[in-house]
């Protein structure tokens, strides 16, 4: 028996979030006395298996099929199942990102398990098997008891602390075969030269504060000082000031980087319920009473155009020292 985590990689390599997996899945496992066991899909060299071992993986699994080069997650779920039901796996952890929420209720239907999606804690209770996670877009909590004998825990992104726990890793290489995929990719597009912002640790997001979409170049700045991506609320990806894949929020990208800067922006439910899950808020509005401030650590009031610039000199005079 073993706590099974679903480690994604991308073109072979593995990214934060699957550490904070790993990380999370192992002290579940000690809380049941158990091992952990990380299953990957794809081509992965054998030193960047051993990463997940450093983070407290006791064995991974790694999954190799002509039929899972691209996504399909009728196939990715079977591949899952599969191994969970050889390991005798009775928890299984998975991101609750994009992929994470195509495969985790299949796999809830195929096994027969109880799922708690979004989880942003350790389990509060192993009998009765308690999660915690948000609830009604952020502004509350719940406890909710996994009943089955198997059960699945969708993680947020950015809930859980990477920890360092090297184990002598064991490392499977194993072919699978299934029958043709029903979904055939024929074109495969990739960005490139830009941080995705699902992946960024800071966001820099404008609203229809920022009043114009020429308003956008110390909002731009910024984010490329900090390192960070770019993103917006929606109304602004309504008006064509900023492209559709910046918009955050219920309707648009769900996102939990470690800092999520608000500027302009009101702070509306629907905007909210996309970026609830951010370690730190930090809100820029000129209106002292927008609901924004409600959910930031910190908030300054003013107008953004005048704000902003004075952001990007102060991150200029720091990283210039």
């Amino acid at each position: 028996m073993s706590v099974l985590v679903y480690t994604e990689n991308w073109d072979g390599k593995f990214k934060k979030l699957s550490l904070e997996l790993v990380s999370y899945a192992g002290k579940i496992a000690e809380m049941m006395g158990t091992i952990t066991t990380a299953v990957t899909i794809g081509e992965v060299s054998d030193e960047e298996l051993k990463l997940l071992g450093k983070y407290g993986a006791d064995k991974v699994i790694c999954l190799k099929s002509d039929n899972l080069k691209s996504l399909d997650s009728q196939l990715y779920t079977s591949a899952i199942a599969q191994v969970a039901q050889a390991e005798g796996s009775k928890v299984i952890v998975i991101a609750n990102n994009n992929s994470g929420k195509a495969i985790a209720p299949r796999l809830s239907v195929k096994l027969k398990a109880a799922l708690g999606s979004g989880v942003s804690q350790l389990p509060l209770s192993l009998s009765p098997f308690t999660v915690y996670k948000r609830a009604f877009s952020g502004g509350a909590f719940a406890h909710v008891v996994l009943k089955t004998d198997i059960k699945i825990i969708a993680l947020t992104q950015n809930s859980f602390d990477i920890v360092e726990n090297n184990k002598e890793v064991k490392i499977e290489r194993v072919d699978v075969q299934f029958d043709a995929p029903k979904t055939v990719v024929k074109d495969v597009q990739k960005q490139t030269g830009k941080l995705l912002l699902t992946d960024a640790e800071i966001v820099v997001s404008g609203g229809r504060g920022m009043k114009s979409p020429d308003n956008w170049g110390p909002l731009v700045e910024l984010a490329d000082l900090l390192g960070g991506a770019t993103a917006c609320s929606r109304p602004v990806s309504d008006e064509g000031w900023r492209p559709h894949e910046e918009h955050t929020g219920q309707t648009g990208k769900i996102i939990a980087p470690n800092l999520y800067i608000a500027i302009g922006i009101s702070g509306a439910t629907q905007h909210i319920a996309g970026v609830s899950g951010s370690k730190y808020i930090v809100a820029v509005n000129s209106d002292k009473s927008a609901p924004i401030f409600e959910v930031a650590q910190y908030g300054i009031v003013g107008d953004a155009q005048k704000v902003l610039p004075k952001l990007v000199e102060a991150v200029k005079e720091v990283k210039a020292k």
